[in-house]
């Protein structure tokens, strides 16, 4: 019941193999209309990638608004066997999120910070 994400599954007319580091496009059968100001992300989910090495390539994948056709799944198998993804599986989550649009201002410096370019690594051990 706490659950954010929404799991995606498979539409798939035969199964498709992964070999290792191989990558498929995966259809989900799902179409969507969000209301304007809102984002659906798409994830990978952490038992497919903790008990096969499957994993989302661009994570998290964005659905916006104005996008209407059908909500497709870029997986990869990072394990070194191939993996069969099979009709109906769940392979994905879906987390749906309002964003705030803003505006964008050109300065010649930034406000100094507590961080300021500290960048990889520099905030903790």
């Amino acid at each position: 019941m706490g659950s954010a994400g929404m799991d995606l599954r498979a539409n798939l007319s035969h199964p498709v193999s992964l070999p290792p580091l191989g990558r498929a496009l995966i259809p989900t059968g799902l179409f969507i209309e969000l209301p304007d100001g809102f984002e659906a992300q798409i994830r990978p989910r952490s038992g497919l990638a903790i008990k096969r090495g499957i994993s989302l390539v661009n994570t998290p994948g964005t659905i916006d608004s104005d996008y209407r056709g059908e909500i497709k799944c870029i997986l990869i198998n990072l394990s070194d066997e191939i993996q069969t993804i099979e009709h109906g599986e769940r392979i994905a989550q879906m987390v749906v999120t309002r964003y705030e649009r803003i505006q964008w201002e050109a300065v010649e410096t930034l406000n100094d910070s507590t961080r300021g370019d500290g960048g990889f690594g520099s905030t903790g051990v």
